[in-house]
């Protein structure tokens, strides 16, 4: 059963990673514009981010493997239809559908694991599924560019149909069928609250990935339009009868706070990601081999910790084991906010090391949390929330870390800054970085201390 979840888990992050190292062909094979090839990549965020709390919920209603082989059997078909795509259009369209298929994927795995596994073996399950997950984020940029040199850019959208095909087959027969549900009154799909949220979550990932951390009026209009569409999704969900998310569940502290750590902590790891590159370009001389070597460490170490970090989980606690991949982020990002380019790339790599390893505890430790305990009618819609959180602490880390990064090297262009300045905005970038992880800190600590307090029941 593990095989199959694992299987879904590395198709979804490939499908997030494998085609940014194609942009370039595809603008030149459609003689499109780099804004326009982007929204390949774009479409496919915008799915899994504002669809996976429902798909998720809609989970939890209709039975989770039903829904589970229907989402790998659309990623699967929407992959070969990339492949074939004439027009980018075209295949901009088919990379929305593979996403809605990632997003029931990415939602429902963790799910099941939380259904499926004994409590007390939880932690090295979801270590084995944030493992396949790195796995699949840094195979993507490797075998993406094996592909388009070795066989165009068609290929890089139908190596997913065999392996969705496997996928497919492996959870088919190994995971239990869905069990009857009693009829309750509250068994409804709460279909405004769901419009509401998607076009909610669809201004701030445009708000954030079209503004790219500045402030014009487009990215003003759309994060006002968040807001307004956050108010009006709250205000729906009070007085639904069946609503899509409970506001008083974010009375659960346990629950709130991790969230805010997911969030936080992924906006803090897609730093590394905006950063990374342009010192290790700019201010330490490396060219595109070096950088994409270094850059691929880090996925390397996630999918290395996992395992070990689910054992560490089931054996000390969840709560304790976020705490540890906390302080851990928290040093590697402060020894990069230190670190003078002078220590060359050992200063850079090792901080960076100690980072992604507290990251893949924290992630497995702060997933085992919350999955453990939750309901059983609930698994599908907080893993959905737990995936959206990290989703848009990725898109938040994307836009306004960068955003930073360029504010710290005092520049508009930081592809053509000088190297002290780049260096300069690295630290300023991994200081902002660290302070974030503290919050995180205060927010599992607080979190801890509120729910002792608060009686059970």
């Amino acid at each position: 059963m593990l095989v199959g979840l694992s299987l879904s888990m590395v198709l979804s992050s490939l499908g997030t990673s494998i085609a940014n190292v194609g942009l370039p062909t595809l603008a030149q094979a459609f003689g499109a514009s780099f804004q326009q090839v982007q929204w390949i990549v774009l479409a496919y965020l915008l799915a899994v981010t504002t669809l996976i709390v429902s798909v998720g919920r809609l989970g939890d209603l209709t039975g989770r493997r039903r829904l589970l082989l229907a989402g790998i059997s659309l990623f699967t078909v929407a992959s070969v239809l990339c492949g074939l795509a004439p027009t980018l259009w075209l295949l901009i369209a088919a990379r929305a559908a593979q996403g809605v298929g990632a997003a029931v994927m990415m939602a429902l795995t963790m799910a099941f694991v939380g259904g499926t596994v004994p409590k007390e073996r939880t932690g090295r399950a979801m270590g084995l599924l944030g493992t396949m997950s790195a796995i699949g984020t840094a195979l993507g940029p490797s075998l993406g560019g094996v592909l388009i040199s070795g066989l165009g850019w068609r290929a890089v959208f139908l190596v997913n149909a065999p392996l969705g095909v496997v996928a497919l087959l492996l959870t088919r027969r190994h995971l239990p069928a869905d069990r009857p549900r009693a009829e309750t009154g509250r068994t409804g799909f709460d279909r405004a609250g769901t419009l509401l949220l998607a076009l909610t979550l669809a201004a701030y990932a445009l708000a954030m990935t079209l503004g790219h951390g500045s402030f014009g009026g487009l990215t003003v209009a759309l994060l006002l339009t968040t807001a307004l569409g956050a108010a009006l999704f709250v205000r729906v969900e009070t007085r639904a009868a069946a609503p899509l998310i409970r506001p008083a569940s974010f009375r659960d502290p346990v629950l709130s706070a991790s969230l805010a750590m997911s969030a936080l902590v992924s906006t803090v790891m897609m730093a590394t990601l905006v950063v990374g590159p342009f010192y290790l370009s700019r201010a330490l001389g490396l060219g595109e081999a070096g950088v994409g070597l270094v850059l691929s460490v880090g996925p390397v170490v996630a999918a290395l910790t996992g395992l070990p970090a689910g054992r560490l989980a089931d054996r000390f606690g969840a709560h304790r084991t976020t705490v540890a991949g906390l302080l851990a982020t928290a040093a590697g990002t402060g020894m990069l906010a230190l670190a003078p380019s002078a220590l060359g790339v050992g200063g850079y790599l090792a901080p960076i090391v100690v980072v992604t390893m507290g990251y893949a505890v924290f992630q497995t430790a702060n997933n085992t949390a919350v999955m453990a305990d939750v309901r059983p009618d609930q698994r599908g819609l907080v893993s959905g929330m737990l995936n959206l959180s990290r989703n848009l602490g990725l898109i938040t880390g994307a836009s306004v870390m960068g955003a930073v990064f360029a504010l710290g090297a005092a520049t508009t262009d930081v592809t053509t800054a000088r190297p002290e300045a780049v260096a300069t905005g690295m630290r300023v970038t991994f200081a902002l970085a660290t302070l974030l992880i503290a919050v995180a800190l205060c927010a599992s600590v607080g979190s801890r201390a509120l729910a002792r307090r608060t009686p059970s029941g």
